[in-house]
């Protein structure tokens, strides 16, 4: 006998850009949501009966029609909007999740003055939440950011570790450490300013990078989470995923020639996996 479990469904990858516009000046986002819900789906899937079903095409669609009425000034407060609406509209689901991410545009500057009206895309990260409620209660909000490429050429090193017989790693201690980060908080009070709070935390974990003398990249992670808190308070907690991206010394020795510390290779396969949660 086959008894169905745990289920739900959504709608994923759904893009789209939206212009803010206020007078001369234009505020521009670049968004994909993921929409998935949960509820008493079960004939849908044991007898074929789609009457308890809202099309995913139709999730769709309300993406980009609650985007066109939103004030929302953040994904955070847009995830709410959204998932809030979806649950309004269909009492019959038990909860929902809303996932975003949205790149990272950033208004140019000409002749060193902001532009209202131009963008360029400021890198390969994006700002991520993680959004989730069920029917009656309180929304949990995660926030992030995924694929922070920072890299340092020194000021990094890695020795006393374990060796064994099938150790053949050397002790460093000037190394490229480099790295493509993740980050992900959640909230220790409802509503912040979560604008605010994203760049704080992501402006801590930066410069605390750049400045700390890393012993191993467990070492850097601890430090850059304990800064990300100590300068946003209204977090509870921070995890933080970085792969240690490595780079080769380059053995020119063959063609006759030193290599000291600056020729490298460059490898992203295998890499070294360290993640972490740091709490008050």
């Amino acid at each position: 006998m086959a008894n169905l479990g745990h289920n739900c469904y959504g709608k994923s990858r759904v893009r789209l850009s939206r212009i803010s516009r206020h007078g001369d000046r234009h505020e521009f986002n670049e968004w994909t949501v993921d929409v998935l819900v949960e509820g008493e789906f079960t004939t849908s899937f044991t007898q074929a009966d789609n009457s308890t079903l809202l099309p995913t095409d139709t999730m769709k669609n309300t993406v980009y029609s609650r985007a066109r009425v939103s004030d929302a000034a953040t994904i955070e407060q847009f995830a709410m909007e959204l998932g809030d609406y979806l649950l309004e509209e269909n009492a019959h689901f038990s909860g929902v999740k809303i996932e975003i991410e949205q790149k990272a545009w950033e208004r140019m500057a000409v002749d060193g003055k902001p532009d209202p009206t131009t963008f360029r895309l400021g890198g390969p990260e994006v700002h991520t939440v993680r959004a989730v409620r069920d029917q009656g209660r309180q929304w949990t909000i995660r926030s992030g950011v995924d694929g922070l490429v920072i890299l340092k050429t020194t000021n990094s090193a890695f020795t006393g570790y374990i060796q064994d017989r099938l150790t053949t790693l050397k002790p460093v201690t000037d190394r490229i450490f480099g790295t493509r980060a993740s980050a992900t908080w959640e909230y220790a009070l409802s509503s912040p300013p979560y604008a605010e709070v994203r760049s704080r935390m992501i402006g801590a974990m930066l410069r605390e990078f750049t400045t700390h003398h890393s012993m191993s990249v467990q070492h850097t992670l601890f430090a850059m989470g304990k800064a990300a808190l100590e300068a946003a308070p209204e977090v509870a907690s921070v995890t933080l995923t970085m792969p240690n991206l490595h780079h080769l010394l380059a053995d020119l020795s063959p063609f006759g020639q030193d290599n000291p510390n600056h020729i490298f290779i460059p490898i992203d396969e295998p890499h070294g996996y360290i993640e972490a949660t740091i709490e008050r």
